[in-house]
């Protein structure tokens, strides 16, 4: 695991790895695991966007729907432009979920020195997410969030993902950058074989 994890750091050097998925499939905690393996800054799109709301008593997600392009172009992309994330690759959790954000992100990525060298997506089943949201909502491991506070909202951020998102994972595709990962298994099978796939192609490209 060890030399898989240097091979990725040096294939990668200060570039981005982005991470998608449905709600509940383990899109920060894979990639929190994941920078904490390559030294890497993590950004979150959702904690992110719910520390502004918070700052500036705005609820766009709280039913569930992703906030406007240019409310995200605005509150996130700055991110990439931070001085203190300069000198570090970054993995990044669905920054640019909706269908044309993805070339805005890969252009201030690109502009701060942290190309996109891949993207993951975590492939789970709706049935499979739902289950967890309703173990998570028994355990209450989620805090006092809106987007999460009932199954109907849950279920809007669901069609969300597949008409908004899923042509930006298409388009991901297209460019040879996408990564599918089963998200159904164990978290630590599910860092494995990323770690996996991530080296492989690391291989390909240092070959």
């Amino acid at each position: 695991m060890d030399d898989k994890i240097l091979k990725i750091k040096n294939w990668l050097g200060t570039g981005s790895i982005n991470i998608f998925g449905l709600p509940m499939s383990g899109k920060d905690t894979q990639g929190l695991k994941l920078a904490e393996a390559l030294g890497a800054k993590f950004l979150s799109s959702g904690l992110i966007i719910r520390a502004k709301e918070k700052e500036l008593n705005q609820d766009y997600s709280e039913h569930g729907a992703l906030i406007p392009t240019n409310v995200f172009y605005e509150w996130v992309l700055p991110y990439f432009e931070r001085r203190d994330l300069f000198n570090f690759p970054l993995v990044l959790s669905s920054i640019g979920r909706w269908y044309g954000e993805e070339t805005a992100v890969m252009t201030a990525a690109a502009g701060a020195g942290h190309d996109i060298k891949a993207v993951i997506l975590l492939d789970v089943t709706e049935q499979d997410v739902e289950k967890r949201f309703e173990a998570a909502k028994t355990l209450n491991d989620r805090g006092d969030r809106k987007d999460d506070s009932d199954i109907k909202t849950f279920r809007t951020r669901l069609t969300e993902f597949k008409t908004k998102t899923v042509p930006v994972l298409n388009h991901y595709d297209e460019l040879g950058l996408l990564i599918k990962i089963d998200g159904a298994k164990s978290r630590e099978e599910v860092f494995t074989e990323l770690v996996e796939k991530l080296s492989e192609v690391a291989s390909r490209s240092l070959a």
